[in-house]
């Protein structure tokens, strides 16, 4: 008998333990995790973009950028973009010759996060749309890739209605329909294999704090040969799950 509530205990403790790693809060996010928090101020006293991003089974050093835009499409202000993609520096060179060095060097990758490159254009006619190490995007925009779950906490002037805008791409991410071979003549597109993956929410300012969800809304150019939107992401496979979930709320 005494044998008998013994492991009735154990089990019991064991379920617990179990069910209390498992337990999530109101946002998503497992109680056990320590996201890393990343805070941008571009205005005092403003309000503030808090953005839980929940890592996915995908999840391997993707590259992306996050801004604010207003309902017409036009860029407001970059919240956040990994330092790969706004330096133009990255953990594998570019040779010279379309192959790729084997230690940390500078390489021209268009087809990284072209929605957003194109964004900029607009604002920085002047620069090259792909930022490089000779016009990299200043620091106070720029991080490095958390390597889990994160949360970004961003002050900013806001208009009345305003999306908010997330791109994110992970190279050699290839799958049955983005093949390694499926345009060989593109020596852009075989940096990015899976196109850019945009997620996108529409807030208005008079409304309650959230949270909101964003949601997909389609991929950038395969190449980053333009700036266009394409709505069709019936071919996307494991890039739709590099981040599990986006939240965001207004404070």
């Amino acid at each position: 008998m005494k044998t008998k509530f013994l492991l009735t205990m154990t089990s019991m403790a064991l379920f617990l333990t179990l069910f209390s790693c498992k337990v999530q809060d109101s946002k998503g996010i497992k109680q056990t995790e320590e996201p890393v928090v990343i805070s941008k101020s571009f205005i005092e006293g403003g309000p503030v973009l808090t953005i839980d991003f929940i890592k996915g089974e995908s999840h391997n050093h993707p590259s992306f950028a996050v801004w604010v835009e207003d309902v017409n499409g036009n860029l407001i202000k970059t919240l956040f973009v990994t330092n790969a993609v706004a330096t133009g520096y990255y953990n594998r060179g570019d040779a010279g010759d379309g192959t790729w060095l084997t230690v940390p060097g500078p390489s021209n990758r268009p087809a990284a996060l072209p929605y957003w490159f194109h964004k900029r254009e607009n604002i920085y006619p002047d620069q090259e749309i792909v930022p490089s190490p000779k016009q990299p995007v200043p620091d106070a925009y720029t991080g490095a890739t958390p390597k889990g779950s994160f949360k970004l906490n961003a002050s900013t002037e806001l208009p009345d209605v305003y999306k908010v805008i997330v791109e994110v791409n992970q190279p050699w991410d290839w799958n049955q329909y983005w093949t390694n071979a499926k345009f060989p003549d593109e020596k852009d597109y075989k940096t990015s294999a899976q196109p850019s993956f945009i997620y996108s929410v529409t807030v208005k300012s008079s409304e309650n704090s959230g949270p909101y969800y964003l949601n997909p809304i389609g991929h950038g150019h395969y190449s980053g040969k333009d700036g266009l939107l394409y709505t069709d992401i019936s071919t996307m496979t494991t890039a739709t799950n590099i981040f599990d979930s986006i939240i965001l709320q207004v404070k």
